[in-house]
C-alpha cells in the first residue's frame, strides 16, 4: 500500500517536483521492510509511468511542448525508475506531434531500445507536420536495420508518398509491394491509404483497378473513389453512386457532399433529386458542408427555386453558404436577387470574403447599379488589405459598366498590382465609354509597364480602334497580334476588323478579308459584314452574307432581322415580305427586347 501522501502526487507540477521530496520515502524504504519496498518499488513505478505517459497524451491533444519537454527532464534526471521503452514512445510520440521534429529525432537516436511502435510514432509524426521526404527516408532507414512494419507505419509511409510535389509514385508502388509481401494486401486501411496516394498522383485508372480488386470495402474506400472521380471524372460519379446504393453501403455527410458536387459538374438533376431524397431519410441534409454541395447541384442545374428552397435547409450559414447563393442567383440571370441575399448576409452578420465582394461588384456591373456598387466598394475599404487583386479587377469592371471611368481610374491607381485582367478591363472600359483614343493610350502604357496582353486584350483594342474609326492603328494591332506577340487571330478579332472596315465604308475590303480567313468563316463576322452592309445600303454584299450567315445557322433570328431592316431601309418591302415568309416557313421566332426600366 503506497503512503497517503504519496498517493496525493497527481498533478503535472508536483508530479515534476518528484516523490522524493515526500518526508516519508525515506522511512517507507527501511531495510526492515525491503521485501514491501521491492514490490512498493515495483507498484510505485507502474503507476508513475501510468501518470506520465497520460501526461503526454495531454501534452500531444494541448500541443503542450513545453510539459513534454519538463517531463523529459525528469526522465534524465531519474534514468533508473524511468527508462521505459513505453515511456519512451509516448515521449517521442509528444515531441513530433507537438513540433519539434530535430528533437524527436535526437531521442529517437539516444533510444538504447525501439521497437515497431517506436518507428511509426517518429514516422507517422514527420507526415503530419509536412516532412514526407524525412519520413519516408526512416521508413527505408527501419526496414533496412531489419524492424518489421505493422498496418499503421505502411499507412504513414502511404501518406508521405501521397504528397505529389515531393514524393513521386515508385515509392508508393515500392511500399505497397512490401505491404503485398508481409500478407497486408487485405488490410483496408492499407487500401485506402494506397488508393488516397493514386488519386492524388491523377492516377485514377489505376485506383479503379485496386478498387475493383477490393474484397471488402468500408465507407472510406467509397469516399475515396467518390472523390477521386470528382476531381477527374465527374461522368463516372453517378455510375459509383448507382454501385454504391445497390451494394447496401449506408452513405455518410462525405458521400453525399461528393456525389452532389460531382452531379453538379455534370447537370444530372433527375439523379441529383434522387440522392437528395435519399439524404433527407439519412439526416445529415442539415450539416452544412452537405446542405452547400445541395444549393450547388441545384444552381448549377439553373433550378433556382429549389436552390433558395434547399438554402433556407441548412441550419448555420457560413460566408461561403452565402456567397455561393449569391453567385448562383448571378449564374442563373437574376443579379438584383444577388444583391439582396448579400445584404441579408451582412443583416444576418456574416462578414463577406472577397469572392462575395467580387460577385457582388459583377452583380453591381449586370444592373449598372452604381450606388450599390458604391456601398460594396466602402466595404471592400473598410476590409483593408485582406483582398487580392481578383476583387479590384471586379470593382474596375463594376465602375466601367456604370460609365464612371474617372472611379475606374481612380481604383485602378490605387492598386498595387496590375495584371493582364486590370489593364484589359481599363481598355474595354474607355472603349465602350466613348474613349477609344485613352484606351489605346493604356494599352501602350501596359505595354512601357511590361504588361502581357493575351486574346481579350487584343479583341478590347480591336474594338476601341472600331469605335474610334481608327483603321489604319487598327492594321497595326492586327497585325502587331502574330508578328510581335504570337498570337494567332480569331473570329472575334476577324469580327472586330470586319466591323472597323464596314463602319469606315470599305465594305468590299472587309468581305475579301473575310474570304482570305485561315478557318472556316464563323456566323459572327457575316453578321457584322451584313450590318455595316446595311449601315451603307450595300443590298448586293448584305445578301451574300445573309446566306453565307444562313448556311452556317438557319435559325438564328438576328440574321433574318438585319436583311428585312436592309431591305426596309432601300424601300424595298417585296424583300421584306420574303424575308417574313423565310421565317414562318422556318419557324424562326423573333427574339423580344427587353429593358432595366
Amino acid at each position: 500500500m503506497l503512503p497517503s501522501k504519496l498517493k496525493k502526487l497527481t498533478t503535472l507540477h508536483e508530479i515534476l517536483t518528484g516523490i522524493h521530496n515526500v518526508p516519508s520515502f525515506s522511512k517507507f524504504t527501511t531495510k526492515k521492510n525491503y521485501r514491501t519496498c521491492v514490490v512498493w518499488d515495483k507498484n510505485q513505478e507502474e503507476e508513475e509511468e501510468s501518470k506520465y505517459s497520460n501526461i503526454l497524451r495531454e501534452c500531444v491533444a494541448t500541443s503542450r511542448l513545453d510539459n513534454a519537454s519538463a517531463i523529459h527532464a525528469k526522465m534524465l534526471k531519474n534514468p533508473g525508475s524511468m527508462s521505459s521503452l513505453y515511456l519512451h514512445n509516448h515521449l517521442l510520440n509528444a515531441y513530433v506531434k507537438c513540433g519539434d521534429t530535430a528533437n524527436g529525432l535526437k531521442l529517437f537516436d539516444e533510444m538504447t531500445e525501439k521497437n515497431v511502435v517506436s518507428w511509426t510514432a517518429l514516422i507517422a509524426g514527420f507526415v503530419q507536420k509536412g516532412f514526407p521526404i524525412e519520413a519516408f527516408s526512416l521508413f527505408t532507414r527501419m526496414h533496412r536495420s531489419g524492424a518489421k512494419p505493422n498496418e499503421f507505419t505502411f499507412v504513414s509511409a502511404l501518406h508521405a508518398c501521397s504528397f505529389v510535389d515531393r514524393l513521386s509514385l515508385t515509392n508508393a508502388y515500392q511500399v505497397y509491394g512490401l505491404i503485398t509481401r508481409l500478407g497486408f494486401e487485405i488490410n483496408v486501411y492499407l487500401v485506402n491509404a494506397f488508393l488516397t496516394t493514386l488519386i492524388r498522383h491523377g492516377r485514377l485508372d489505376e485506383a479503379l483497378m485496386v478498387f475493383q480488386r477490393c474484397s471488402y470495402k468500408d465507407i472510406v474506400t467509397w469516399n475515396a473513389m467518390l472523390g477521386g472521380c470528382m476531381q477527374f471524372c465527374c461522368s463516372e460519379v453517378p455510375r459509383l453512386w448507382y454501385r454504391l446504393i445497390h451494394e447496401g453501403v449506408v452513405p455518410d455527410n462525405f458521400s453525399f457532399a461528393s456525389v452532389l458536387t460531382g452531379l453538379a459538374e455534370v447537370f444530372v438533376l433527375d439523379l441529383g433529386l434522387q440522392v437528395h431524397a435519399q439524404l433527407v431519410k439519412s439526416g445529415h441534409g442539415s450539416e452544412m458542408c452537405v446542405g452547400n454541395s445541395l444549393v450547388d447541384m441545384y444552381l448549377k442545374n439553373r433550378s433556382l427555386v429549389e436552390g433558395f428552397k434547399a438554402f433556407e435547409e441548412i441550419c448555420f450559414k457560413d460566408v461561403c453558404s452565402w456567397t455561393q447563393m449569391a453567385a448562383g442567383c448571378l449564374n442563373c440571370d437574376e443579379p438584383i436577387e444577388a444583391l439582396r441575399v448579400i445584404g441579408e448576409m451582412r443583416r444576418a452578420g456574416v462578414m463577406p470574403n472577397k469572392f462575395t465582394l467580387a460577385t457582388a461588384f459583377s452583380a453591381c456591373a449586370n444592373t449598372a447599379s452604381f450606388k450599390e456598387g458604391e456601398k460594396v466598394h466602402g466595404l471592400r475599404i473598410k476590409l483593408g488589405d485582406d483582398i487580392d487583386v481578383c476583387v479590384d479587377n471586379a470593382l474596375l469592371d463594376m465602375y466601367a459598366k456604370c460609365g464612371c471611368m474617372d472611379g475606374a481610374f481612380m481604383v485602378f491607381q490605387s492598386m498595387s498590382e496590375h495584371t493582364t485582367v486590370s489593364w484589359t478591363t481599363m481598355i474595354m472600359g474607355y472603349a465602350q465609354n466613348g474613349h477609344p483614343r485613352r484606351a489605346l493610350e493604356i494599352f501602350h502604357q501596359m505595354r512601357e509597364e511590361g504588361g502581357e496582353p493575351n486574346y481579350i486584350t487584343f479583341i478590347c483594342v480591336l474594338y476601341a480602334c472600331s469605335q474610334g474609326g481608327l483603321i489604319d492603328e487598327g492594321w497595326k494591332y492586327f497585325t502587331s497580334m502574330s508578328d510581335d506577340y504570337g498570337i494567332l487571330p480569331g473570329e472575334d478579332h476577324y469580327a472586330c476588323m470586319v466591323n472597323l472596315l464596314g463602319r469606315g465604308g470599305r465594305i468590299r475590303e472587309a468581305e475579301e478579308l473575310i474570304l482570305s480567313m485561315p478557318f472556316q468563316p464563323g456566323l459572327l463576322v457575316w453578321q457584322t459584314l451584313l450590318g455595316a452592309s446595311r449601315l451603307h445600303g450595300d443590298m448586293e454584299t448584305a445578301k451574300r452574307a445573309a446566306e453565307r450567315a444562313l448556311q452556317v445557322d438557319k435559325v438564328d433570328p438576328s440574321i433574318y432581322v438585319l436583311l428585312s431592316n436592309t431591305f426596309a431601309g432601300l424601300q424595298n418591302w417585296d424583300g421584306v415580305g420574303t424575308v417574313r415568309e423565310m421565317m414562318h416557313s422556318r419557324d424562326v421566332k423573333k427574339v423580344p427586347g427587353s429593358s432595366w426600366f
